[in-house]
């Protein structure tokens, strides 16, 4: 999971230890703490170029960090966009990669309070570790619903149907408009955002999914929006069958929040990954996994 909490029991070390914002000339030296501290497999060139997300925004920082003298010991990564809701346009800011050292564990909370003492955003944290959800309840933090199904891709095999499935990125912006181009247009180089879409005529279902480890094992394909839930299952065999046979995914993770049902040939997941949002305006319905770690961090 991405973002975690350290665990390990430290010295709880305080002499000088600085909270500082995290600035484009800080990448180099974030990427390098985060690959040998967090998630080895990501390469340090790799962490810098996920770090800056895909649309443009002009957010106030990239999260924070804690040094003590020049050594970075501690990351706490955010994702900042603007969003429209009813109540008008909305301030964004996705909490994402969280790792300290075992000796400066005491200083956690500075990170997280960092980030949370900038007002007037909407907060999300989208892969909260074990430890960090009692943290985040205290401070105001409240759980989606994240009831999911395990949808095994090879059970779609013989599906029939008249839909097609796009893929081509360019015949994918042909057809969109609207809000629906806007966020593919943002989305379209994110690092772990990958595109399709489901046509029926004239209607679509516009889909971004990433792919997903779980026990280790990359075979998982999990929804992160799914424009018309209605059209979409008339047509996820089709979907399913495309995931399988020209991604080679294995199966497909979906919650009930974002599609609605669930296919019968499919079981849903007896504990799922929680997700966790602030807002003193918004509702968990208006809460959705765009302009986020989980379309711009691939692990």
């Amino acid at each position: 999971m991405l973002h975690l909490a350290e665990t390990s029991a430290g010295t709880g070390k305080a002499e000088g230890v600085v909270l500082q914002p995290i600035l484009r000339s800080d990448f180099p030296a974030v990427g390098l703490f985060l690959h040998e501290n967090l998630n080895a497999r990501i390469s340090a060139p790799r962490w810098i170029e996920m770090m800056l997300p895909s649309w443009q925004i002009d957010g106030p920082n990239h999260g924070f960090m804690l040094r003590n003298g020049e050594q970075i010991v501690g990351v706490q990564l955010a994702f900042y966009s603007v969003r429209e809701a009813q109540t008008g346009a909305v301030r964004f800011c996705n909490i994402a990669a969280f790792c300290v050292l075992p000796d400066y564990r005491v200083h956690s909370l500075r990170l997280l309070r960092a980030v949370l003492g900038q007002p007037g955003y909407c907060f999300t944290d989208l892969s909260p570790s074990g430890n960090v959800q009692p943290l985040n309840l205290r401070l105001g933090f409240r759980k989606l619903d994240t009831t999911t199904a395990l949808v095994p891709n090879a059970a779609s095999l013989l599906a029939t149907g008249k839909m097609r499935v796009v893929t081509d990125h360019d015949a994918i912006a042909g057809r969109l408009a609207g809000a629906d181009l806007k966020v593919f247009r943002d989305h379209r180089s994110a690092e772990a955002a990958e595109h399709l879409m489901l046509v029926d005529g004239n209607r679509y279902c516009y889909v971004i999914f990433r792919r997903d480890r779980r026990k280790n094992l990359p075979l998982f394909a999990t929804l992160l929006h799914v424009s018309d839930p209605a059209l979409f299952r008339k047509g996820r065999a089709q979907v399913f069958r495309h995931l399988l046979v020209r991604r080679g995914i294995l199966f497909t993770l979906m919650e009930m929040r974002l599609v609605g049902d669930r296919p019968r040939l499919s079981r849903l997941l007896p504990g799922h990954r929680p997700k966790m949002f602030r807002s003193a305006e918004l509702g968990p319905e208006a809460i959705d996994y765009l302009y986020s770690e989980l379309t711009c961090v691939s692990w």
